[in-house]
């Protein structure tokens, strides 16, 4: 059984939360147990937040452009709230991670309020039933649209929504065939969409006898998810791919099929696997730890928490624009995947670009520091009261480690932690650090962009 320390409990935090602050590790750190952390917070129950809007609750309207963009907008901006008031649950890493998976885009869905629905199934079902979710998925507004199950009907069957339902959202490449697609195309039709809900026109539905995956009969939408979920490649499919999230981006098959066995006996309950996976000793390997490239949202929102910022002191019309535009840069913009295949994620989220990008925030961030002129994030603490609320913030080499431990998941050799004290004492010797020193302010500064521009920081 894992030892619960600061080791594992940075880790854990790391993994499953977009960054944590100092008193979120010491928060965690009071639970007496690794199991007592996730089952009564990690994967605690929480009621669903408050809308963006009362919008989200209008009929959509078609050519809304103007409209509709800025509410695309401003529902962005309440994810990264809630993404930045998550606390110590898991839910909204499983929100993306169910957004990465069933996939659907805001170009094509259109209208926001299909969008927001979604992303609402999403964080109701966020550690519940993954056979229900399935079936919600696949009558979801937002997914009718996307894959054009909305234009399918008994006669002219679309087969878009039942390729990505075998190949991405359950079974892989190799565990279907055409036929089974042909077959599965016919089962879901029917179902259209009317103002916000999904409609079920039975002149629409293919009423005739369908064989998919060598079973016969009339079967609905409900019976194809059924099915295919008889099959134990499924449930091994969605724990690789849980595994590859958050533990270690090449499977150790072995473990991925202790978490499917977990996931076929609780009948695709999904809460267990998490519970199984985030309890295990392989989930805290050494090798893993640091292993990941973080994304875009991990590294913008991080890097707030870390400065202690919390939902309630950031400006949407400033600091939420800043972060949306940066995160554009970075190549992860909410609601809008690259394609149906979700954000690869790992190495293809830094190259030239987007590690000079991640700087930039990083710097920006930091220069912003108790400026009350800034643009962006006036209520980050002054660098000196942000340190001082170090208990070693006199002594240089043990708050240069403070601030690498709370930072840093790759450890950092000594080299480098020894640059990183040149950095802040600026030419001073270390008998005269303090910050109380004129200039200290301007020291830290340059200490924290250090950090934060290391390659080290990109890892979780």
């Amino acid at each position: 059984m894992p030892v619960w320390d600061i080791s594992n409990a940075k880790h854990l935090l790391s993994r499953c939360l977009f960054g944590y602050s100092r008193k979120d590790l010491e928060q965690a750190l009071s639970y007496p147990t690794l199991e007592e952390f996730v089952e009564k917070s990690l994967l605690a129950s929480l009621p669903l937040p408050s809308p963006p809007g009362d919008w989200v609750n209008e009929n959509p309207v078609a050519n809304n452009g103007t409209v509709d963009g800025d509410r695309y907008r401003s529902m962005t901006y309440w994810w990264y709230n809630q993404q930045l008031g998550e606390k110590l649950n898991m839910r909204e890493k499983m929100v993306l991670f169910w957004h990465n998976h069933f996939v659907s885009e805001r170009d094509k869905v259109n209208f926001p309020q299909h969008m927001y629905r979604q992303n609402t199934l999403f964080r109701r079902s966020a550690w519940g039933n993954f056979r229900q979710l399935t079936k919600d998925v696949t009558i979801d507004p937002a997914m009718l649209i996307y894959l054009d199950g909305r234009l399918s009907n008994g006669n002219t069957p679309n087969e878009n929504y039942a390729r990505e339902l075998m190949e991405l959202f359950t079974l892989g490449i190799g565990n279907y065939t055409e036929t089974d697609v042909k077959q599965a195309a016919l089962a879901l039709t029917g179902w259209q969409v009317n103002g916000l809900n999904a409609t079920f026109n039975p002149n629409r539905f293919s009423n005739t006898t369908k064989t998919f995956l060598g079973k016969t009969g009339n079967f609905s939408y409900g019976d194809i998810v059924d099915i295919i979920l008889e099959k134990p490649q499924a449930a091994e499919f969605i724990c690789q791919k849980l595994y590859k999230e958050f533990i270690f981006y090449k499977p150790n098959e072995s473990f991925v099929k202790q978490m499917a066995d977990i996931f076929l006996k609780n009948n695709y309950e999904v809460r267990p696997v998490l519970s199984f996976m985030l309890t295990n000793d392989e989930f805290y390997k050494t090798d893993y730890k640091g292993a990941k490239i973080k994304s875009p949202m991990e590294t913008t929102i991080g890097i707030l928490k870390a400065f202690d910022m919390i939902p309630a002191q950031m400006n949407p019309t400033a600091d939420w624009a800043y972060v949306y535009t940066q995160s554009q840069a970075l190549q992860q913009q909410l609601f809008f995947p690259p394609s149906v295949q979700g954000w690869v994620g790992q190495r293809d989220w830094i190259n030239s670009t987007t590690f000079v990008v991640r700087g930039g925030f990083s710097d920006n961030v930091v220069n912003m520091m108790g400026n009350a002129r800034a643009v962006q994030f006036k209520n980050i603490s002054a660098p000196v009261d942000y340190a001082r609320s170090y208990k070693t913030s006199e002594d240089a080499v043990k708050f240069v480690d403070d601030v690498v431990t709370l930072f840093l998941q790759f450890p950092l050799s000594a080299q480098k932690k020894d640059a990183l004290v040149r950095t802040l004492l600026g030419g001073t010797i270390l008998a005269n650090w303090s910050t109380s020193t004129p200039g200290a302010d301007v020291q830290l500064k340059v200490f924290f962009k250090a950090v934060m521009r290391l390659p080290e920081f990109q890892l979780a």
